[in-house]
């Protein structure tokens, strides 16, 4: 029996400004995960099609991503930086997926669903089929582990029906090309070129939501900017919009269980817990008792702290977008050589004339 090499690969869209929500939930993790791995983060521009065809600022919005990547810590020399459009393997592995896949699997997919709404005959293609892409960019690397949220282990579950679906149909091409390796998935040996991809989830994920509205899910698409937390925030815009979030009229908890019902308060008191990386346990020892004229101030210190530094650098780094583009050419030179790998060996299995 053998093992495939551990490899992290992680992705994130070009649409809207990156927040608050998106650097605790994701990026912040991306850092850390940097650190005992080896590691590829994608800009996603190809998904960022299906939430909308055209972009008048594609470009801007690939190097913000690129730029809050670098400016929180990630090292594109020591791993691999670049946008999924500069790769086009992805976009070859995703066709023979979409030939691997099922239609009943598809159907399943409730994320579509939720963001087709009631008028699906009108959603595109793309929309539909994008988790047979999301499968290609993590195993076209053979990626093995991914950093995921509630709302994508669906897909994570779909990449793996399809890895082992590719790996029972073609096994004795795999096993003829030279390929693969011998695993087994639950009781059943199986020699497979794919892994079965793992999901990394290291500890709770910080449930970051809108400032205005506890109940929902601080979102770059939010038309309230007040909503939300940008990156690229300044102090000021940082301070204003904290001592402007909606809270109740009650002082703090002195103990979590006191936060039920009272999500403005709940989510306040989780973004300070996040950002000082402690429990909320241990952030009301410190203000239970207090009213929010306390807590808020401190909330904004710990904030600019925090954000500061990065918003800093992220406008650093913008304003000089060639550099930006020289790191993202690099990394997609290096993720090519790494992706036309695994394409040449599918060629092989699947049996194509080279």
């Amino acid at each position: 029996m053998g093992e495939f090499k551990p490899l992290v690969f992680s992705g994130v869209q070009p649409t809207g400004n990156l927040h608050l929500g998106n650097y605790l939930g994701a990026i912040r993790k991306f850092v850390a995960l940097q650190e005992k791995n080896d590691c590829i983060y994608c800009v996603v521009d190809l998904h960022a099609l299906t939430a909308q065809l055209v972009h008048e600022d594609m470009a801007s919005q690939i190097r913000s991503i690129t730029a809050a990547f670098l400016a929180s810590g990630i090292d594109p020399k020591s791993h691999i930086v670049f946008n999924q459009s500069a790769v086009p393997q992805h976009a070859e592995l995703a066709w023979i997926f979409n030939c691997v896949a099922r239609i009943g699997w598809m159907n399943r997919m409730t994320q579509f669903k939720d963001k087709a709404g009631k008028d699906r005959e009108q959603a595109s293609l793309g929309l539909y089929a994008y988790p047979s892409l999301m499968a290609a960019d993590i195993l076209v690397y053979r990626a093995t582990h991914v950093p995921v949220g509630e709302d994508q282990k669906q897909h994570l579950e779909l990449t793996r029906d399809i890895a082992m679906k590719f790996n029972l149909d073609f096994m004795e091409h795999i096993r003829r090309a030279g390929q693969g390796i011998d695993i087994t998935v639950g009781d059943e040996p199986v020699h497979a070129y794919f892994p079965m991809v793992e999901p990394l989830i290291d500890g709770p994920a910080p449930r970051v939501m809108s400032l205005k509205d506890g109940t929902k899910k601080m979102s770059k698409s939010d038309p309230s900017d007040l909503s939300r937390i940008n990156l690229m925030d300044d102090a000021e815009t940082i301070s204003k919009k904290i001592r402007k979030a909606k809270t109740d009229p009650d002082a703090l908890p002195s103990e979590s269980e006191g936060l039920k019902g009272r999500p403005e308060a709940d989510n306040l008191v989780g973004i300070f817990a996040a950002l000082a990386d402690k429990s909320k346990e241990d952030v009301l020892k410190d203000f239970g008792g207090q009213q929010f004229s306390v807590f808020k101030p401190a909330l904004v210190e710990l904030a600019v702290d925090v954000l500061s530094p990065i918003s800093a650098e992220m406008r650093k780094l913008m304003a000089d977008p060639a550099h930006i583009d020289s790191i993202l050419r690099d990394g997609g030179e290096r993720a090519r050589a790494r992706a036309e790998k695994t394409m040449n060996e599918v060629r092989d299995i699947i049996g194509f004339v080279k």
